[in-house]
């Protein structure tokens, strides 16, 4: 009898556990058949000052990419698929204009426009732009400030990335 009870309670388990084993919070996940991108340096045409947002842009991303787990990065001849992404615009404008109109606050933009191709079929996924911004205060009249405010922009911008990469809401 006990057996008996053991026996079903193993099987109840059992089948809960798997109608709610497929249930997970991304959505329609990503592209089938796609399990390792190529992410080649960002290209960049937005004629902004600094030649390494490119290179810096490319690397968080792939960072990015490789701590999510939902992909691998590979070489290009090895890769599913590709994301090419370009550098549109960088826009530095005032945030905050404090007394004596001095600018206190900056906000720094980055706007993009991704990409994402299937290679085994030739194929566009999608393509979509992408804006995101970081602040940063300017009363120091320090470079290295808009340097922060590049860093925390880059950031968002390629997790606004990931998160279109890896769910299909």
């Amino acid at each position: 009898m006990v057996r008996n009870v053991m026996y079903f309670l193993i099987l109840i388990m059992c089948a809960v556990s798997i109608d709610c084993g497929v249930y997970g919070f991304r959505g329609s996940n990503p592209t089938p058949g796609i399990n390792s991108i190529a992410v080649p340096v960002f290209q960049d045409v937005s004629g902004f000052s600094d030649p390494t947002l490119a290179e810096r842009l490319t690397e968080e991303l792939k960072t990015k990419i490789t701590s999510d787990n939902t992909f691998r990065i590979a070489d290009r001849s090895m890769a599913d698929g590709i994301l090419r992404c370009t550098i549109t615009q960088v826009r530095d404008e005032a945030l905050v204009i404090s007394a004596g109109e001095n600018v206190s606050q900056r906000k720094i933009s980055i706007s993009l426009t991704v990409i994402f191709d299937n290679l085994k079929k030739q194929k566009i996924i999608w393509e979509k732009q992408f804006e995101n911004y970081g602040e940063y205060n300017s009363a120091s009249n320090e470079f290295s400030e808009r340097n922060t405010g590049l860093v925390i922009a880059t950031e968002r911008v390629t997790e606004d990335i990931i998160i279109d990469l890896t769910s299909n809401w």
